[in-house]
């Protein structure tokens, strides 16, 4: 297949270069010039706009990083809906309102294009692994055609319902995993306060009813567990702002919907303070280090 790759960020470019390895012939655009050199070093053509990636592409993927920049690149008279190859298969893989997600699928629909919303989990890592989760939102045929170019870069893909569905899936998990760090973090804490061993303390919770991914997985304290952002001085990963930002769609869209989510605002409160004290860069799990007065 022809595809086009728009964003290779820190997702989009071990993504796409995971699909490059598969065989397929891969155009890629962004923003960045290092990323496009190292695209082109893994074997993609780089091109100069979205338009020119997308024009004549059997397939359009966009990983960017926020609503706005997707309803840029696909509405209005300069957007992908007006000038990409109309038989393409449009796959967003941004992580976005859910509203924006269904409005933008609408729009698209209305053009004749097939499109899905494929937001991931698995970070980085999965990304390069080419083990991530899908979750996937709009026409199962729709997905049945994507889904062996999403098997070369994930591993579990799920089929959520409607366009916008996969969009929820995400707010919801990610909404917990944020709140599932914030947790963990104090739980910590509060043992290491008492003169717990960290270690020692994880693996008893680990194997408790307080288990749960991060702290088994993701060990928020440095020292616990090695090749986790916490022992590398939480470079690395997802980062808190990803997060914050994250934490942002899951509080719009329960205020569109008038849902109660107390420690889903309680946790994007928590973690806007951790950023604005300068580690918006440090991967999620730094709030284990949360100054709060």
């Amino acid at each position: 297949m022809k595809v086009a790759f728009l964003g290779l960020g820190n997702m989009g470019l071990p993504m796409a270069l995971n699909l490059i390895k598969a065989g397929h012939q891969v155009h890629g655009f962004d923003l960045v010039q290092s990323q496009l050199d190292a695209f082109k070093a893994g074997g993609g053509i780089p091109v100069q706009s979205a338009s020119e990636a997308a024009k004549d592409a059997d397939v359009v993927i966009s990983m960017l990083p926020a609503s706005r920049h997707v309803e840029a690149l696909y509405l209005g008279d300069a957007g992908l809906l007006a000038t990409a190859n109309p038989k393409a298969l449009l796959i967003d893989c941004s992580t976005i309102s859910p509203k924006v997600s269904q409005a933008v699928a609408a729009a698209a629909k209305a053009k004749g294009f097939a499109m899905i919303d494929a937001p991931v989990s698995g970070g980085t890592a999965g990304a390069q692994a080419g083990t991530l989760t899908f979750m996937v939102g709009g026409d199962a045929s729709a997905l049945e055609c994507a889904r062996p170019l999403l098997e070369k870069m994930g591993k579990n893909i799920f089929h959520a319902g409607a366009s916008g569905s996969g969009q929820t899936v995400k707010v919801c998990n990610n909404m917990l995993l944020g709140i599932q760090m914030l947790g963990t973090s104090e739980a910590l804490r509060l043992g290491i306060a008492n003169g717990m061993d960290p270690k020692v303390l994880s693996d008893i919770m680990s194997k408790s009813s307080g288990r749960n991914w991060a702290l088994e997985l993701y060990n928020p304290c440095p020292g616990v567990m090695e090749n986790v952002p916490s022992s590398k001085g939480y470079a690395g990963g997802f980062g808190v702002d990803l997060m914050l930002k994250d934490l942002g769609l899951a509080t719009e869209n329960a205020g569109d919907l008038e849902a109660r989510i107390p420690l889903g605002e309680l946790s994007r409160k928590l973690y806007e303070a951790h950023s604005k004290a300068g580690n918006g860069q440090l991967d999620f799990s730094s709030v284990f280090n949360l100054k709060v007065d």
